[in-house]
C-alpha cells in the first residue's frame, strides 16, 4: 500500500450564519479561478450568528487578491493534513488505532474511498501530533 500525507495551508473567513454566507465568499474565489480541494464551514462556537469558513488551496496573485477582498487570510490552526492512498477494507480503523496507540488525539477526520483509492483530511491539535501521524502512516504504508 502507498500513502501520502501533506499539510494543507488553510485560508479562513468569518461568515454570516445565514443562507448565502458561505456562497458569497466562494463565488469571489470561483470568479478569480480558484480550484478548491478543501472547503469546510461550521457555526462559530464563540461568535453567535457567525460561522467559520476554511478553504484550500489558494495560489496565484489573482486568486490571493480575491481571497483578501473576500476577507480571507491564511491561518496556522486548525492543523489539517491531506491524506491519500490505496484503499483497503478496515484501513481507517487500522490507521486511527495506530494513531491512538501513539497518543495522538484527532481533532477531526473525514475520509472517502472511490475506485480503490482514498482521500481525506485529518485535523490535529498540534504540529507535533500531525508529524507523528505522518510518520506512522508512512510506516503502515511500508508494512
Amino acid at each position: 500500500m502507498s500513502f501520502k500525507m501533506q499539510r494543507v495551508h488553510l485560508y479562513h473567513a468569518r461568515v454570516d450564519d445565514k443562507p448565502g454566507g458561505v456562497a458569497a465568499r466562494l463565488k469571489k474565489l470561483a470568479e478569480a479561478g480558484a480550484h478548491l480541494e478543501y472547503v469546510a464551514s461550521e457555526r462559530s462556537a464563540d461568535h453567535p450568528g457567525m460561522g467559520d469558513l476554511y478553504v484550500a488551496p489558494l495560489s496565484g496573485s489573482g486568486v490571493l487578491a480575491a481571497a483578501r477582498e473576500a476577507g480571507m487570510h491564511e491561518v496556522g490552526t486548525p492543523i489539517v493534513m491531506r491524506v491519500e492512498g490505496d484503499d483497503k477494507a478496515g484501513l481507517g480503523g487500522r490507521v486511527t488505532q495506530a494513531w491512538e496507540m501513539a497518543g495522538i488525539n484527532l481533532h477531526g477526520l473525514v475520509l472517502s474511498a472511490v475506485g480503490g483509492k482514498f482521500v481525506g483530511y485529518a485535523t490535529f491539535d498540534t504540529v507535533a501530533d500531525a508529524n507523528k501521524a505522518a510518520t506512522i502512516l508512512a510506516e503502515l504504508g511500508t508494512a
